[in-house]
């Protein structure tokens, strides 16, 4: 039995698919829409992505780009999105259609001469239901995987008192941080996100590297595409911009800081400390379970950056594994 049928996403099914993803599946969030994936320029990637169908009902749909390596074609997790892999019907989230979803893939993608797969899952913290399904009957299937290590603070399991949660040293920079007449607050204005890329910049150019958003990008999230979703928070010292934060904010689940960065020259202010901590008390006021730093790893997990995870884990943090699947067909 599979009576499933997979087929190549056409910009005609946009709709249906925003509408499956954010409403109709068990681990689809805002990253997998093609409202947000569609952000590319169409020549950035060639998009592949996939749908899963039984009869006139969505089963799963995939993310997806086609990558040309030396060895041949490649299927992998769209390259825009923090999490792709496969998002599935909570409809179909049982044994019987799950076992039989994972050799139909294989089964397409031998026959479309894909010689790989690499599937990026969304990670559990923000999916809406269990997902344990769809990792059993990849590792079943011999699929192999590895696995980076995320870093949130889970409000069911942190005190009231947001301070006593902390680390020492975390509190003792905290304290510190109040001493210097900094500011936190929301950035409303485009001068004011300017600024704040301006930051991410010079963070990065120590590492010969640039942001993975353009300025463009981060104000069309901010004015249109993610309007309702992703925000700007601020460390300011009098009027000058000293530290910063894109959020994603996951539903009323998860307050997931995708950017975090200050100014090499005002460290001693220890803007970090007072922006974390602001931001955890924002996001716990404004009703989320989760606060999410991201991962710490590098190198596919294998290179874990201690200090940057000691930093995190000094905030009372719990841990979560994002977890990427891949195979050779």
């Amino acid at each position: 039995m599979t009576g499933l049928k997979i087929e190549v996403f056409q910009d005609s099914f946009s709709e249906k698919w925003d509408k499956f993803v954010l409403q109709e599946s068990i681990n689809g969030t805002f990253l997998q829409t093609r409202n947000f994936l569609n952000y590319h320029p169409k020549d950035r990637f060639i998009d592949n992505s996939l749908i899963v169908s039984k009869g006139t009902s969505i089963v799963a749909v995939i993310p997806a780009c086609t990558v040309d390596e030396e060895k041949g074609k490649v299927l992998c997790s769209h390259p825009g999105s923090t999490f792709g892999g496969i998002v599935l019907s909570k409809y179909f989230n049982d044994i019987k259609h799950v076992d039989a979803l994972i050799p139909e893939l294989d089964r397409y993608l031998k026959e479309n001469n894909y010689r790989k797969v690499v599937l990026k899952n969304t990670s559990q913290l923000f999916s809406r239901d269990n997902t344990s399904l769809i990792d059993y009957f990849l590792f079943k299937n011999d699929y192999l995987s590895y696995d980076e290590l995320s870093f949130y603070v889970d409000y069911k399991n942190y005190k009231e008192d947001i301070l006593s949660n902390f680390s020492a040293g975390r509190r003792r920079d905290y304290k510190y941080s109040l001493k210097n007449n900094l500011v936190f607050r929301k950035l409303t204005t485009l001068k004011e996100i300017q600024g704040f890329y301006d930051i991410i910049c010079e963070n990065l150019k120590k590492f010969n590297s640039k942001p993975v958003h353009t300025l463009q990008e981060l104000i069309d999230f901010k004015e249109n595409r993610l309007k309702d979703i992703a925000e700007f928070y601020g460390v300011f010292e009098e009027d000058t911009l000293i530290a910063g934060s894109m959020v994603f904010k996951f539903e009323n689940k998860v307050f997931h800081t995708q950017y975090l960065a200050a100014l090499q020259s005002k460290l001693h202010l220890f803007p970090m400390n007072f922006l974390d901590t602001n931001l955890i008390m924002t996001a716990k006021e404004q009703g989320f379970t989760c606060f999410s730093f991201g991962i710490s790893t590098e190198n596919h997990g294998k290179v874990l950056n201690y200090r940057l995870a000691e930093f995190k884990e000094g905030f009372g943090t719990s841990y979560s594994i994002n977890r990427t699947y891949y195979k050779n067909l």
